[in-house]
């Protein structure tokens, strides 16, 4: 009968298991450390990610519509109103950069003579606002690419340690040592927890970047268009 009451006495006797903050404020320096170093990163991270997902965004939506005002129009007076009103589209860009190249052609020579010179321009323009867009997006990529390597040095260190706090015990037991690989495996989680997003968003943004950028390639040939018929018609 005594028997059958042992096990509950020995799991109540057990000492409960350490908490994760616990585990996370007994860290050692080097170990808190790389925990303050992964969560920066992280922080970091998000903050590109709700920046650049409202600037592409609007980016997007903008562009939509000023080319929509863009082919509506029918002359170069209602497509600068129509840039007034979209400032964030990148298209608009495109657009000053092979007007004022236009502008300039007919204010001096009364004729448009260099279309080259025009499509230079729309490229320097697209090539302008596409820096402008990948902004920060190597950050993103340097978090993706590091941090879990990051996470993975304070595990190892923290293996480290705990391994040879044993040196001075009299035999090893999983009790003795778990709580130390359990604190170093939190680098590891974290590290993971900082690339994961920064990975998938990287990418993300990188497929819209270059979705953006067809279409203002595909802009300046609507735009050599414009001009052709309203300056060699």
């Amino acid at each position: 009968m005594i028997n059958l009451f042992l096990p509950a006495l020995a799991a109540a006797a057990a000492p409960a298991p350490p908490s994760l903050w616990s585990l996370v404020s007994t860290s050692k320096p080097l170990s808190m450390a790389v925990l303050l170093l992964l969560v920066a990163a992280s922080c970091y991270s998000w903050a590109i990610i709700f920046s650049k997902w409202t600037r592409l965004r609007k980016a997007r939506d903008e562009n939509g519509k000023f080319l929509r005002a863009f082919r509506k129009a029918s002359g170069f007076e209602a497509i600068s109103a129509a840039c007034q009103q979209f400032p964030s589209a990148p298209l608009v860009t495109v657009y000053d950069y092979g007007y004022t190249e236009v502008d300039r052609q007919v204010r001096s020579r009364k004729q448009l003579q260099n279309r080259t010179a025009v499509e230079r321009s729309l490229q320097i323009g697209a090539g302008e606002e596409l820096a402008r867009l990948e902004t920060n997006m190597s950050w993103l990529a340097t978090i993706a690419a590091i941090t879990p390597f990051i996470g993975l040095f304070g595990t190892v260190w923290g293996i480290i340690d705990a391994f040879q706090a044993l040196t001075g015990a009299g035999a090893a037991s999983l009790r003795a040592v778990g709580p130390g690989i359990a604190e170093a495996l939190i680098a590891t989680a974290m590290g993971l927890f900082a690339a994961i997003p920064a990975a998938i968003f990287y990418n993300y943004f990188g497929f819209v970047i270059r979705d953006l950028g067809a279409r203002m390639e595909d802009f300046g040939l609507e735009f050599m268009n414009l001009i052709e018929r309203v300056y060699e018609a």
